[in-house]
């Protein structure tokens, strides 16, 4: 099992980025960045290229809507030089109210489009031949008919440092997670619950890999939570800290009847729950929809306790499938970020 992290840079890039810097000297194997509606993903990445040298980078994730499948490639492409060959490429659909809202792009066929992407990307990477690609979503020369009939195939006239950059997909729905069995190299779930993730996911998974290409190596998947390793209550109650998170995603992403994240949590059992956090969550009262987040759901989400504890949860993330333990480090008295890395290494 490898270890990553999803960059927290709240504080400030430049500091956070210095902090992967440590990190990596202390065995960091993957970093995240996100992007959302924030700066953009690559310029962020290519700065922490510039950082390190052995620490992998990946996107976390570029929303397929936000540019077009061949900028994709070609970003991934740069990204993965710049790095030597460090860069790992996440894709999600986001949702309706980032895209929609903030892009200005309709929200339609997030599954269509998200395998087009793949197929263009893997074909743009290989440069075998000019880009053609002939889909539902995508048709590479444009049609005489839909723009000035100049359109010509093309190659990439950079060569790629390599021919097969890693492709993770964020996923959460049934048929979602399916294709990311299918096609994708990872993938990325988010509120992962290792002892319940078979129950909500195994069919979909199971369903992808009897399609999967034998040429692709087994999935990878990335999953964990917050980290706090220590004796006593308050480093426990540092769960506390993902309640508001978990709120907001249960019960404010998207709208009544189409939010991801409140099916999710559905699906795992919490249904009143769920309904209870996003009527309250919606209707303004923000700290009542913390409040109703279950206990259950903070801890085993979360890896917060003595070192022996930490080590269950580890096991149990790597029983569930996880190749790649996600942590977002939360050091106490006497350590850092980079010294809880060193330490959870040797629980892998």
């Amino acid at each position: 099992m490898k270890l990553a992290t999803q960059l927290s840079y709240a504080g400030g890039f430049k500091e956070a980025a210095q902090e992967v810097v440590d990190m990596e000297k202390a065995g960091l194997d993957l970093v995240w960045v996100a992007e959302a509606y924030g700066f953009d993903g690559p310029s962020l990445m290519g700065y922490l290229a510039a950082l390190t040298k052995k620490v992998e980078i990946g996107a976390a994730i570029l929303p397929i809507y936000t540019r077009t499948p061949t900028l994709i490639a070609m970003t991934a492409a740069g990204l993965d030089a710049l790095s030597d060959g460090r860069f790992h490429l996440g894709l999600g659909a986001s949702g309706p109210q980032v895209i929609e809202g903030f892009h200005g792009v309709p929200y339609t066929n997030p599954l269509g489009r998200t395998r087009e992407i793949i197929e263009i990307c893997r074909d743009v990477w290989k440069r075998e031949a000019p880009l053609v690609h002939e889909g539902k979503n995508f048709t590479l020369p444009l049609p005489a008919d839909q723009g000035t009939g100049l359109g010509k195939a093309l190659k990439i006239i950079a060569k790629p440092v390599r021919s097969e950059i890693p492709i993770w997909i964020a996923s959460l729905g049934e048929k979602n997670v399916e294709l990311t069995a299918e096609v994708a190299d990872g993938w990325i779930p988010i509120l992962f619950i290792p002892e319940r993730a078979n129950d909500v996911w195994g069919a979909a998974l199971a369903a992808g890999a009897k399609k999967r290409d034998p040429k692709l190596s087994e999935l990878m998947i990335t999953a964990g939570g917050l980290l706090a390793i220590g004796e006593g209550e308050d480093v426990t109650k540092l769960r506390e800290l993902q309640r508001s998170m978990v709120a907001l995603y249960v019960g404010g992403m998207g709208a009544k009847g189409k939010n991801f994240y409140n099916e999710l949590a559905t699906r795992y059992g919490y249904e009143k729950e769920a309904e209870e956090i996003q009527d309250l969550y919606l209707s303004g009262k923000k700290k009542e929809a913390e409040a109703a987040v279950p206990d259950e759901f903070l801890e085993l989400t979360t890896l917060c306790g003595p070192k022996s504890y930490v080590a269950e949860r580890i096991a149990a993330f790597k029983e569930a499938g996880v190749t790649h333990l996600q942590v977002h480090p939360l050091p106490q008295l006497g350590q850092t970020q980079a010294s809880l890395i060193e330490e959870v290494k040797s629980l892998l």
